[in-house]
Formats: C-alpha cells, sequence, structure tokens
C-alpha cells in the first residue's frame, strides 16, 4: 500500500496511516475516485440547498416568525446528517450571538455535545481492539450508554480499578475517510472561488483551509491530544483558578483517550453555577485572561473554546477538557500581539499598521501612510469613547469592508487565533452584553509590560512610553492604573526588575529620558511623579522598599552600580 494511501479501496481507513494532513497526496487519492466526490457533493447541495430553498420559501410565504423554530433545528440537523466537518462550522457559529439569531443559536449549541451516538456495540469493540484487553479487564465499571456524544465521538463514565472515576473518550468509527473528502471538497472550492474575491480576501484561502485541516488530523489523534493535555497542564500549574484532567496513558490510544473525570457545569449553565455559589462572570474571566495568557506568555492556545470544552467548577475554578485543537506561536508574534493591544488602547495607529505588517496582515512592502486614517476610523469607531466599548464584532464588520479597499489579508495561521478569540468573546457575550475582551486584556498586558521580564517586553515598553523622542508621563500613569484593576498586581516585584533594568547598560537610553522628561522646560516636573506616587504609595512601605532596593542591588555588578552615581552625566 502507498504511504500516501488514506483510506482503502472500500473507503475505510488502514491501521497503519499516516496521522498528518497532507492535501497532495489527498488530492492524488480523488483523483482517481470521482464517484466519491461527485456523491459527497451532491449530498452537501442536496441537503444544504433544501435547506435554503425551505428558508426561502418562509420568507416569501411571509411565514419566517411562524416557522423559525422549526427552520432553527431544520439547520442543525442538515449539519449533523453532514457530518463532522460541517458540525465543526455548526459550532463555531453556536458561539457568534452577534451574527447568529437567538432561535438558531439555540438549537446550534446542542451540536457542542448533544448529537446522537454511535451504537454502544461498536464503541466498546474499538476500546477493546485498541487497548487489546477486555471491557472488564481495563475498568471496573463503565457507564451502559454514553453521558456525552460530540463531532469527534462520544464519552463514556468508567471507575478504574485502582477507583479514579475516568471519562472515556471514543472516536467516531470511519472518521477520517469522510473528513479527507469534505477537506479535499473545501479546497477545491476555495481554489475556484478565489479568483473571484478582491486579491486580498482571496489570497491564502486554500492555506486557511489547509491550517484547518492539520488541525482536524491532530485532533482526530488522540495521542495527540493527551500530549497536548500535559503540555497545557504545565503551562498552568502554578495557576490555582485553571484544571486541565489528568490524563491515564495505559487506557490511551489513537481512537480512546482516558482522562480524569471533572464535575462541573456548562459556562452557559449560569442557573447551575450560581446556585454552587459561584459567579459566572468571574469564570468567563478567569477563561479570557487564561486565553491571553495561552497566546501572549505561552503561545500554545487552546482553538475550540467552545462552551462544551470549558466547565465551571464548584470550587470556582475553570476546567478544560478538549485538547485536540490546538496551536503554537512564535516569541515574535507574542510580542507583537502584546504590543498591539497597547498601541491600539493608545491609540497609536501608526504602530498598529507596523504591527499588521510584522503579523502577516499587510504585505512587507506595503506604503502605510494612507491605511493610517482609515485604521483611525475604523478602529476609532470600535473603540468608542472608552476601552470597555471595543468588540471584535464591531472589528469583523467594520474590517470586512475594509479589506476591499486596501491590501488587508488574513494569514492563514491567523484563523485558529481570531476563532479563539472571537469564541472566547462570543460566549462571554452571552453570559454579559457588556462585555469587553479588551477592558479584561489590558490590564495583564499592562502588567507584563511593567514587568519587563525580557528584552522584547522591555523594548515593547520603550515604544509606549516614549513616543516621538518624548517621555510621556500620562501613559505611564494610565499603565499603572489599569494594570492595579484587578488587585493582582504586586508592585515591589515590579519596582525591583524596573530598578535593575534602570541600572544596566540596557537601560542607558530610559535613563536619559526619564532625566529630560525631569526637567523638560527648564522645571523640575514634581506634579507628574506626584501623581504616580499617589498611586502606588500604598504598596511601598519602608521595610519593603528597602529589601527591593537591597535585593536589586545585590543582584547587580560592580559596574552597574557604578552606573547609579553617573546617572545624572548620561
Amino acid at each position: 500500500m502507498s504511504q500516501y494511501q488514506l483510506v482503502s479501496d472500500d473507503g475505510q481507513p488502514p491501521r497503519e496511516r499516516s496521522r498528518r494532513y497532507n492535501p497532495q497526496a489527498i488530492a492524488k487519492y480523488y483523483r482517481y475516485r470521482p464517484w466519491l466526490v461527485f456523491w459527497r457533493a451532491f449530498l452537501i447541495i442536496w441537503y444544504l440547498g433544501g435547506f435554503v430553498l425551505r428558508f426561502l420559501l418562509d420568507r416569501w410565504r411571509n411565514v419566517t416568525e411562524k416557522n423559525k423554530l422549526k427552520r432553527a433545528t431544520d439547520l442543525r440537523q442538515t449539519l449533523t446528517r453532514l457530518g463532522t466537518t460541517f458540525i465543526k462550522v455548526g459550532q463555531a457559529l453556536s458561539t457568534r450571538p452577534d451574527l447568529v439569531q437567538k432561535d438558531f443559536l439555540a438549537e446550534l449549541v446542542k451540536l457542542q455535545d448533544r448529537l446522537p451516538p454511535f451504537d454502544n456495540e461498536t464503541a466498546f469493540a474499538i476500546i477493546e481492539q485498541d487497548l487489546d484487553r477486555s471491557l472488564e479487564e481495563t475498568y471496573r465499571e463503565i457507564s451502559p450508554n454514553p453521558v456525552a456524544a460530540a463531532s469527534l465521538g462520544q464519552v463514556y463514565q468508567a471507575e478504574l480499578y485502582t477507583g479514579e472515576k475516568v471519562a472515556v473518550k471514543v472516536q467516531r468509527p470511519n472518521l477520517r475517510p469522510t473528513i479527507t473528502l469534505d477537506l479535499y471538497l473545501m479546497r477545491w472550492t476555495a481554489s475556484w472561488i478565489a479568483p473571484w474575491l478582491p486579491l486580498n480576501m482571496g489570497h491564502d484561502l486554500t492555506l486557511i483551509v489547509d491550517e484547518f485541516g492539520t488541525k482536524l488530523f491532530e485532533e482526530i489523534d488522540y495521542f495527540n491530544e493527551a500530549r497536548n493535555a500535559e503540555k497545557f497542564a504545565t503551562n498552568f500549574s502554578e495557576d490555582s483558578t485553571v484544571k486541565v484532567p489528568a490524563i491515564y496513558w495505559r487506557y490511551t490510544s489513537d481512537r480512546v483517550l482516558t482522562l480524569e473525570w471533572i464535575d462541573g457545569f456548562k459556562l452557559t449553565d449560569t442557573a447551575s453555577i450560581e446556585a454552587a455559589g459561584v459567579d459566572p462572570n468571574e469564570v468567563v474571566k478567569i477563561g479570557v485572561v487564561s486565553g491571553l495568557r495561552q497566546l501572549l506568555e505561552f503561545g500554545f492556545f487552546h482553538a475550540d473554546p467552545h462552551p462544551g470544552n470549558l466547565f465551571a467548577m464548584p470550587d470556582g475554578r475553570m476546567a478544560y477538557i478538549d485538547f485536540g485543537m490546538m496551536d503554537q506561536l512564535n516569541e515574535q508574534t507574542k510580542e507583537t500581539l502584546a504590543a498591539s493591544v497597547v498601541h491600539l488602547i493608545n491609540r497609536d495607529y501608526y504602530r498598529l499598521a507596523d504591527d499588521f505588517k510584522t503579523l502577516g496582515f499587510l504585505a512587507s512592502e506595503t506604503d502605510i501612510t494612507p491605511i493610517i486614517p482609515a485604521l483611525e476610523k475604523v478602529l476609532g469607531n470600535a473603540m468608542g469613547e472608552k476601552v470597555k466599548d471595543f468588540n471584535f464584532k464591531t472589528i469583523t464588520d467594520e474590517f470586512s469592508e475594509l479589506m476591499y479597499d486596501y491590501p488587508f489579508r488574513v494569514p492563514a495561521k491567523f484563523s485558529l487565533i481570531i476563532r479563539s478569540l472571537v469564541t472566547q468573546e462570543g460566549l462571554a457575550l452571552t453570559l454579559d452584553p457588556e462585555f469587553s475582551i479588551v477592558e479584561v486584556a489590558y490590564p495583564y498586558v499592562a502588567k507584563r509590560l511593567l514587568r519587563g521580564e525580557s528584552p522584547a517586553m522591555r523594548r515593547r515598553l520603550l515604544e509606549v512610553l516614549i513616543h516621538d523622542g518624548k517621555f510621556k508621563w500620562e501613559r505611564l500613569e494610565n499603565m499603572l492604573a489599569i494594570a492595579q484593576t484587578d488587585g493582582n498586581l504586586d508592585l515591589l516585584p515590579t519596582a525591583q526588575l524596573g530598578l535593575q533594568y534602570l541600572l544596566s547598560d540596557e537601560g542607558r537610553y530610559l535613563r536619559q529620558q526619564i532625566l529630560l522628561a525631569l526637567t523638560e522646560n527648564d522645571r523640575l516636573h514634581t506634579a507628574e511623579v506626584q501623581r504616580l506616587w499617589d498611586l502606588v504609595k500604598d504598596e511601598f512601605q519602608p521595610n519593603r522598599i528597602f529589601d527591593v532596593a537591597w535585593n536589586a542591588i545585590k543582584e547587580m555588578s560592580s559596574d552597574r552600580v557604578a552606573a547609579l552615581m553617573t546617572i545624572g552625566q548620561d
């Protein structure tokens, strides 16, 4: 059998198969099996076309309102019939109350974990085949029926002989052939319609499909999901607000995953959360902050954070339970994303346009001068008068129009980031219509910049504090005020890092700028210093200040300490 063969002649996946998405191998396979392609395309057109026709008939007959619940159920059933790929689309839409009307939203939410299960006999046979032992040898007991069914598989509750309560995920049979065929058709459709779209919108359209395909192939490999879960758990090992279930490797294969059972409530089940004495808004805030840490700190992020994958626990923690769709960002991308949040808040559209170039939303050779006014208009409208007025819905709507007039494009690697952000915001908006993701994001970003834990973050801090060659007191004041809003910023360690930096060779430029700012226009700027002191004085007790200063000096070399004596000569 060829190493490129993804499914056997009868349409079944061979046991020894490549676990990686390969669009060229898929195209080669289906090029010689047109009957499979035509039949699947016919089914997709038949089901989706039928739904669209029934929807339009309701409008023509003026019975849209009367049939809205019926049509919402119709859409869910249509996506379910079409299988995993289309269910994934429905899941994404189920987290967007800004795009989908309420009646349809209620039905699409059911796609997250209330899908029709496949038969137990098949599921138990897969467990025994993959784990190479009988069901009775593996688990002390297992639920006779699944407790949840999702797009990729279904979950049983079980107990190990060692006493642990576990969840057993079993993959749906014959999943890979259907997915590969759908991806082939999606890629073909993308390549066909791309030339008809504006250049920047059609750009990378097939690459976006490939990105989706790569992640979908990773998602159906449960070994990969188990590794992701352990990496995710390591990242959040010191975060007491996030729970990650443990993996039981002895009872795991590429189609069976055994992991710790999580007792909790779906984030949309506000009544149960409140009954347990937990504030739903606080849990959502944990989810958003942990999402920001994934993107801006670790670079390893959950790309599918819909309510079926997130649970509020009775002790106030938030649990992640699905790690199939993950992605990794490089250091430059993390730093640029953090800087772009600050540039957005400060309405520094020139530097924001530079961030877009760095991230790939604009080509490196693009002249950003004519784009600045458009960015100012679009993002200015989205920001409104206050940070809390910002939301991704407005940005999405405005940018969709902007892309027709300017050379913006969505890099393939950012499709999952955008999906993750809009999903988190959509979930939060479901619980709190006044929620603003930027209002939560900025204190976190401000704290990271103020701490200056890496040379890159210190460079970003300089970009914020020094603008047009001048030190901006009001920006430092705003950052300190905003960073303290959630009460989690301990300024003493931050001050120690800042003092070490200021006395280092790397901090020479900042020393110069601070001295110039203090004596600008031939006067000592004591008012600005007083305002800053008023913000932080409660945290700076004399004994703690001495400890910080002494620790900072102890970690300096003699040359760096000498810089303190010559600071006025810089």
